[in-house]
């Protein structure tokens, strides 16, 4: 993988790029659809294609737990396992242990809303997730079987799944989570990223896939700074930006890594979407994005426009003849209405969920490729202005 600066913004954070991987290039800042279990769900690839996808993320522990990283191994790797030949990255597994522990015990998700985390302190409770020194202890959520996880046994699968870039194992921490716990987590974060690295440059696999490491610390400033300088010591090809924010620090977080982590590496967010959350990451140095909310929203009916979010189940677009977004040039806008998209999903069609999804991917991924095209012609901010004065 190689990585290059191609024009940086007057406030010497954010930046144009290019991410060459094996399978093709990136052009950054760029949104990266997730394909969870190999599947951008709904979509078949060259629908994914279509919508101007650059690179795809898979999740390492739902392939681990089907179909298994032998038969990905076996099959010629996720490109040729999904069809997909164009560049792919795999997370670690990280954030499943929060999601099977402490989220799914207190219900919460990693972005708090603003003001949540000052009223509540939530420690981790996890009963389907051990966490120790050496890794970590789950059930599958398949069967209620026993595995373990650790630094090494991540990067073991990843590097079988084959994606062009993979994470460091890392332990992504409630944003309800006390500053003790915030701060036992990150420290045990960091020293798996040396067993991710060490683990991974020992191997042959490292000739060919990069490894990011990732930084946590939550919405603490001291912790963040502190993680962004361990972190970005290591010899990583690039960084990830992980764990917990408050809705309205995930700006000022971004910010403080990216001014001390190294310049010329790739710095990716981790499953952070919504339009304002790209701005923000963009302006404050963020590269590439991955985030599951433009299908999960999608499939309850949930779609962008320029104009906001709109619920196609709202009895208003029963009789509209109205694309879903009239400035939208992806499939479901030109073919189908506004009127028929309400209909699938009033009937429950399977359909609804593959037109929805085509829109509000494309809408994504392509608001990313417009922000990129407003810095390179030196009109980001008036973009951004606009975009998010209509938008909100």
């Amino acid at each position: 993988m190689k990585f290059y600066i191609e024009k940086e913004l007057t406030n010497g954070r954010a930046r144009v790029g290019k991410i060459e991987t094996p399978h093709g290039d990136i052009q950054t800042p760029a949104f990266i659809v997730v394909g969870t279990k190999g599947t951008v769900k709904a979509l078949t690839v060259e629908q994914v294609k279509e919508l101007g996808a650059q690179a795809v993320l898979a999740n390492t522990y739902h392939l681990y737990l089907q179909p298994g990283e032998e038969i990905l191994k076996k099959t010629g790797k996720l490109q040729k396992f999904m069809n997909w030949d164009g560049p792919t990255f795999t997370d670690s597994g990280g954030f499943q242990v929060f999601s099977l522990g402490v989220g799914k015990d207190s219900k919460v998700s990693k972005v708090a809303e603003s003001g949540e985390i000052a009223n509540e302190v939530i420690e981790p409770a996890a009963k389907l997730v051990k966490i120790d020194e050496e890794g970590i202890t789950f059930k599958s959520i398949l069967d209620g079987s026993s595995h373990r996880f650790t630094p090494e046994r991540s990067i073991e699968i990843q590097h079988k799944i084959g994606a062009d870039i993979i994470f460091a194992f890392d332990e992504c921490t409630s944003p309800f989570a006390s500053k003790e716990y915030q701060i036992e987590a990150m420290k045990r974060t960091h020293r798996w990223a040396q067993r991710s690295l060490d683990y991974h440059r020992s191997k042959e696999e490292s000739k060919v896939q990069a490894l990011f490491g990732i930084v946590q610390g939550g919405r603490h400033k001291d912790l963040r700074e502190e993680s962004a300088r361990i972190i970005g010591a290591m010899d990583f090809d690039g960084f990830g930006i992980g764990g917990s924010f408050d809705k309205e620090d995930i700006y000022n977080s971004v910010g403080w890594v990216n001014d001390i982590l190294p310049k010329g590496k790739p710095r990716h967010l981790l499953g952070i979407g919504e339009p304002i959350d790209l701005f923000g990451g963009i302006e404050n140095g963020i590269d590439t994005f991955d985030c599951v909310t433009p299908t999960r929203i999608a499939r309850n009916g949930a779609l962008y426009t320029r104009d906001g979010r709109i619920n196609i189940m709202n009895s208003s677009f029963i009789d509209d003849l109205g694309m879903i977004d009239a400035e939208c040039d992806c499939y479901t806008c030109t073919n189908y209405t506004r009127a028929y998209i309400s209909h699938l999903f009033r009937s429950k069609e399977m359909l609804a969920a593959t037109l929805a999804s085509i829109h509000n991917l494309y809408f994504i991924v392509n608001l990313v490729k417009e922000i990129r095209q407003s810095m390179v012609e030196g009109k980001f901010e008036g973009f951004k202005k606009s975009f998010l004065e209509r938008y909100y």
